[in-house]
């Protein structure tokens, strides 16, 4: 069972860049690509699963904490399918913050005020 994953080259400068401006945790900045992922109505594409391992490693206990099981229903119920442990982390766990943290970047590049941005999304997070 894995317990640490690495993220994109791409997501670790989104976070970075964000972080630094906004003065957010990465952790929650993380937190939030993956509910941005998750609020998608795209299903992850093959390539959302084959990205680089060139960024910053996170520790699985820090990215899910005591909501461990709470992510694994939620991309379960994205997935449309019962994932294994190993499917779920660090695969689905990763393919869905890579692909979150483009979608982050989009909405800190255009959205005025990052946060009250996030706030007024159509549907939420």
């Amino acid at each position: 069972m894995a317990f640490k994953l690495k993220t994109s080259k791409r997501a670790c400068e989104i976070f970075d860049r964000i972080e630094g401006s906004e003065n957010l945790p990465y952790y929650t900045l993380v937190k939030l690509a993956m509910a941005m992922s998750l609020r998608s109505k795209e299903p992850l594409s093959d390539d959302d699963f084959h990205t680089n391992t060139l960024g910053k490693e996170l520790n699985r206990q820090t990215i899910t904490g005591d909501a461990d099981a709470l992510y694994k229903c939620l991309m379960e119920l994205y997935a449309g399918k019962h994932l294994t442990d190993e499917e779920f982390f660090p695969d689905y766990v990763k393919a869905h913050i890579d692909r979150g943290a483009v979608f982050l970047d989009r909405e800190h590049r255009y959205g005025g005020d990052f946060l009250i941005h996030l706030t007024e999304l159509e549907k939420g997070l």
